[in-house]
């Protein structure tokens, strides 16, 4: 199928923050395109898990069965450890849910886009954005994107949206506002690990270090270690594995046991730490949905089911084509986000001992429980999916 002229949106970044809002536009009868410079499929850097808001979202949109056919193990515990102390929490079944999921992004991305597809998007690998393009008056008209076998086009729409990460190119060349900025930042190792046996999530935090055990598709589990920047840079000299190696003996000398009898897929994935920000998600033309409009530190590990719940909400705002309806989208995404905002970047400090960890974990169980009822409410204001 060959490009058309003319959408209604153009999403660039067909991710899960993309390739959700494709879905959730295609599904109002939108003319959708969404383009992605990498393959259908491929993997990237991620935590993985998804909170309760986030499986929920799967499992109303039709998504949530794909991903546990593909092998996606249910998590029905979830425990925090506090060097010797441990509280674990079960999942108890919710809004149609009884598990907790964490699937590669192989299969998650992939899953997103074929709903999206069979939705009515249009969906473009390998195709990357090279500009912008503009009315007389500034307002963006479409993009002149750079398809495979390097050919410029020139798409208009009616709306641009940058769903390309935190780093996003759309963000950059519409200037989009940063309105806050996190203080603190933590560095991370990930690996994939084949041979842990636990079926839960585990999260381990030792003064200045956080670490996470999350399982995942094929038997594995994406076990990662945070500390400050300035220790990463000091730990990465020796090299990722023996890095790695060092500071989960540091975090947890059980884990790092256990790790060190499991067979590796590959080398660790080094993540130096990228600020925490909140930019203006809309303006003339163009809007934001995930990383790139609102990214927080990963120890949390709460940037998926974010990215899909303000892809629910932006396609809410883009059916109705609104100035005032992006102003609610905007307002919802804030009141909905500063919260967790303040509470990850007060856990990403790592400046906490453990009894004060312990009260940040209570204030963001609060604080993820009110995001799951305001949208739960918002979806009963919504016509049936």
């Amino acid at each position: 199928m060959s490009i058309s002229k003319r959408y209604d949106a153009i999403i660039v970044g067909a991710r899960c923050a993309g390739a959700a809002t494709a879905l959730r536009m295609a599904s109002r009868g939108m003319r959708v395109l969404a383009i992605d410079k990498g393959d259908y499929g491929s993997d990237t850097l991620s935590t993985h898990a998804l909170m309760r808001g986030g499986v929920i979202q799967l499992h109303r949109w039709g998504v949530l069965p794909r991903i546990i056919a593909a092998g996606t193990p249910p998590v029905r515990t979830t425990t925090f450890h506090y060097d010797e102390d441990s509280i674990a929490v079960d999942i108890r079944p919710s809004h149609g849910t009884d598990a907790l999921y964490a699937p590669r992004r192989t299969v998650l991305d992939a899953a997103l886009v074929d709903a999206a597809a069979e939705a009515g998007a249009h969906i473009r690998h390998r195709h990357s954005l090279a500009g912008l393009l503009y009315t007389p008056y500034g307002r963006v008209r479409g993009i002149e994107l750079i398809d495979p076998m390097g050919k410029r086009v020139e798409v208009e729409a009616g709306l641009v949206v940058g769903a390309d990460g935190a780093g996003s190119t759309v963000a950059r060349l519409v200037d989009a506002p940063v309105q806050r900025l996190a203080r603190h930042a933590t560095a991370t190792f990930y690996s994939y690990r084949r041979g842990l046996a636990d079926a839960g999530y585990h999260w381990r935090y030792r003064l200045g270090i956080g670490t996470g055990e999350i399982p995942t598709n094929d038997g594995q589990h994406c076990v990662f270690v945070g500390v400050s920047p300035e220790r990463f840079r000091d730990v990465l000299k020796l090299g990722p594995e023996a890095a790695m190696t060092l500071l989960l003996a540091e975090a947890s000398p059980d884990l790092a046991e256990r790790v060190a009898a499991t067979t590796a897929e590959r080398r660790p994935w080094a993540f130096a730490g990228r600020q925490g920000f909140m930019r203006r998600p809309f303006g003339a033309g163009w809007a934001l949905v995930g990383d790139a409009g609102y990214f927080k530190d990963p120890l949390t590990a709460h940037g998926i089911t974010d990215a899909l719940r303000d892809a629910e909400l932006l396609a809410e705002a883009a059916a109705e084509g609104t100035a005032q309806a992006f102003a609610r989208y905007a307002d919802f995404r804030d009141t909905l986000s500063l919260p967790l905002f303040e509470v990850t970047d007060a856990i990403a400090s790592l400046d906490w001992d453990l009894e004060r960890l312990k009260e940040l974990h209570q204030e963001l169980n609060r604080v993820m429980k009110a995001e799951v009822e305001a949208m739960t409410a918002r979806w009963a204001e919504l016509e049936p999916v």
